[in-house]
């Protein structure tokens, strides 16, 4: 088998951390996404309760930089065991196919809706509306919904691939930190898209980080080992701090993502999160989540929760959150998370054990 690094398979390593690490990262993302209130929905006349809206949503906003930076851990050694187009396409199979289930199902309920919009408020006629309404759902969806990440994450795997002789180049590193430092200055000036989920090469970077942590990782667990954990505490709450006055800032400048992902202040406080979370590395209570199982199809399903089911279960309520007391308020976006989460949880476990077993991969 063709090598790309060396001539010498990586003996298998336990890096049951990295589903730990992994799991929490998609409870980040999970939560992110069942707690966010659009402009329109919240919008407090108190300074104060927004700001710790605004603390609660970025706290979540650690999950999409690990994913990568975790992925470009384990990149090295599958880069070592299998050629190029063996990866890719162990990739493919494990990843794409559930992930082409899933998005279609999830617009599919959108194409069932609209239709009966048609039939209820249109007489059962099918206009240029109609089709507009589904060629722009399909963009969402694609684009902006949590679907975004896997063509995304194939794209920057292609590209480690093609510059695969230089995995471990600094200067490759350079090029692409640039990059995704170009989408995060942009985030001001959009003079492209500003929306992470379109942001093709502004996350190959940290597929890139990832591999060097891997092959550092020795060197980089000893150093970690003599720090103190509160060490990495005092870090994360700083840059938790310098993410929200970034986020609130670009909010008063009418930024179309004010919570963007490559934000920089976002990016330390990604990393702060996920050395902290390496330091910790003893998870015991995330065996019960069984990750490597559930943790692909928590991120598949969960969107669809958010937004046919919990949408439905709160309609009824005609749940206003804006006038909602502080307390309240941080009751309710908790609930909403613990709803997505066990049911998104539950269903996967459920798929685990039918025919329907491939449409939550692995």
């Amino acid at each position: 088998m063709q090598n790309l690094i060396n001539d010498t398979p990586t003996p298998k390593k336990n890096y049951d951390f990295v589903d730990a690490i992994r799991a929490i990262a998609m409870m980040a993302i999970v939560m992110e996404h069942s707690i966010y209130f659009s402009e329109s929905v919240y919008h407090p006349s108190n300074p104060v309760h927004y700001y710790i809206y605004a603390t609660m949503f970025q706290f979540t906003k650690f999950g999409t930089i690990n994913f990568f930076l975790l992925a470009g851990f384990l990149i090295g050694e599958k880069f070592t065991d299998y050629s190029p187009l063996q990866y890719l396409k162990r990739r493919i199979e494990n990843t794409v196919k559930p992930w082409i289930f899933w998005s279609l199902f999830y617009l599919v309920l959108h194409i069932i809706a609209a239709i009966i919009v048609v039939y209820r408020f249109n007489k059962g006629v099918f206009d240029q509306d109609f089709t507009d309404k589904i060629a722009d759902q399909t963009k969402t969806i694609y684009l902006y919904t949590n679907y975004w990440f896997i063509p995304n994450f194939l794209c920057c795997i292609t590209i480690l691939l093609i510059f695969k002789k230089y995995l471990y180049s600094y200067w490759l590193g350079f090029v692409l930190l640039v990059f995704s430092l170009i989408y995060s200055v942009n985030i001001y000036y959009t003079w492209i898209e500003p929306e992470h989920t379109t942001a093709i090469l502004g996350f190959v970077f940290f597929l890139w980080l990832g591999a060097q942590f891997n092959q550092n990782f020795t060197s980089i667990n000893n150093w970690i080992s003599k720090t103190s954990v509160y060490i990495w505490l005092g870090l994360m709450i700083i840059t938790l701090f310098l993410a929200v006055k970034e986020g609130l800032l670009l909010r008063q400048n009418h930024s179309i993502d004010a919570y963007n992902s490559l934000r920089v202040t976002n990016i330390l406080y990604s990393v702060t999160v996920f050395f902290l979370l390496l330091k910790i590395k003893n998870f015991e209570f995330i065996n019960f989540l069984k990750p490597r199982e559930t943790t692909y199809g928590i991120y598949l399903i969960h969107y669809i929760i958010v937004d046919s089911v919990l949408s439905e279960i709160f309609r009824p309520l005609k749940f206003n959150v804006t006038p909602l007391p502080l307390a309240e308020l941080i009751a309710y976006q908790l609930l909403r998370f613990v709803l997505v989460y066990g049911i998104t949880f539950g269903l996967v476990k459920i798929l685990n054990h039918t025919k329907l077993k491939w449409t939550i991969g692995r």
